[in-house]
């Protein structure tokens, strides 16, 4: 059975996630079925635009497939993975019909890599979009420090160090969305893609989207911007935890608490990833580096304890090694940014390390 359900309705080629029992989580064969799908849509000269959604009520996808990762020991079957996801997101990202991409509910992790880089990205009252790596000994990856740093501010940096996960009104000013539409508009929105003409272009999918959109409200981390923007300024996470321990208000206390829970290497990592993402030249810049990283976390860092306790036992009290900020040694984290696999993409330059 096949956990992609790949159709064409009108001039729509539709893209439907189809793991509802696991959150849509996404397989390295679901990873291959989305590209072959895509290689079908672009020879199609009848299809207007393209479509990614998620079966079930509950949302477009929860990540990626933590389990199987953790059921192939060492990092042979990760890197054969990884290097398809992150070349499928790049794909999307310049993906040469419209693509459009549903975040109902729950969306983080590798659902963002398939929906955060597409050309429309439409959010509803119900999307939660995070990116909750350093929770599980990781690191924002499918492009996420690419996409995180441009968040305005250091909203991204903020999102980026401790996971938190964000509605509709917040999704949209942090650049992880484009617009609004509420989740009982959704089947007009399938029904008038569908009824595009074949050359209608981005501006006629924008068209289609902005007559249904809404207006989400007020973004709830607008009250707290100026506190994240000051305190997530420096450069070392102790800096932040400083900062945020001097500051005295109660939502300054809850973020730092929240930090402290996090694995320690990962912080680290995660926040220099973000300082370079912040610089790189291009989102494929950025994958490489994360694909590295990755593999470099998954044979020596917390990667694996995160997924037993987060997914395998569900003990939810990872042992993280080391279990304090002060006690990470900066020296690996500098050679998990190092080369340890053929490039995803030859010739990316991914810039200062």
């Amino acid at each position: 059975m096949s956990d992609v359900i790949v159709e064409r309705v009108g001039a729509l080629g539709r893209l439907r996630l189809d793991r509802p029992k696991a959150l849509n989580a996404l397989t390295h064969g679901m990873v291959l079925e989305i590209d072959a799908a895509l290689n079908q849509f672009s020879a199609d000269p009848g299809l207007a635009a393209v479509l990614l959604t998620g079966e079930g009520e509950r949302g477009l996808c929860a990540g990626g497939d933590l389990r199987s990762l953790y059921d192939n020991p060492g990092t042979v079957f990760a890197e054969a993975f990884w290097r398809d996801e992150y070349r499928l997101d790049a794909r999307i990202a310049a993906y040469e019909k419209p693509f459009v991409a549903v975040m109902d509910g729950i969306t983080m992790g590798g659902g963002v890599g398939l929906a955060g880089h597409a050309a429309h990205r439409v959010v509803t009252e119900r999307s939660r979009v995070a990116m909750p790596e350093t929770g599980i000994g990781y690191l924002p990856d499918v492009g996420g420090t690419w996409l995180l740093p441009r968040a305005p501010g250091e909203l991204g940096t903020y999102l980026g160090l401790t996971g938190a996960a964000v509605g509709a009104a917040d999704a949209i000013p942090c650049g992880f969305a484009d617009a609004m539409v509420p989740t009982r508009a959704l089947p007009d929105l399938i029904d008038a893609l569908s009824a595009l003409r074949p050359n209608a272009g981005h501006a006629g999918v924008r068209d289609v989207i902005a007559r249904l959109a809404r207006d989400p409200g007020p973004a709830p981390l607008a009250a707290h911007r100026a506190v994240i923007d000051r305190c997530f300024a420096f450069d070392s996470v102790d800096e932040i935890l400083s900062a945020l321990a001097a500051d005295g208000a109660d939502f300054a206390a809850a973020t730092r608490k929240t930090l402290l829970t996090k694995a320690p290497s990962s912080l680290v990592l995660t926040l220099r990833l973000l300082r370079l993402g912040r610089a790189a030249p291009n989102l494929e810049a950025c994958l490489e580096r994360e694909f590295h990283a990755s593999l470099a976390v998954l044979a020596e860092g917390d990667f694996r304890e995160g997924i037993r306790a987060a997914v395998i036992d569900k003990d939810k009290t990872p042992r993280w090694n080391p279990a304090s900020l002060d006690a990470v040694d900066p020296a690996p984290i500098a050679r998990w940014l190092e080369t340890r696999a053929e490039p995803v993409f030859p010739g990316s330059r991914t810039g200062p390390a």
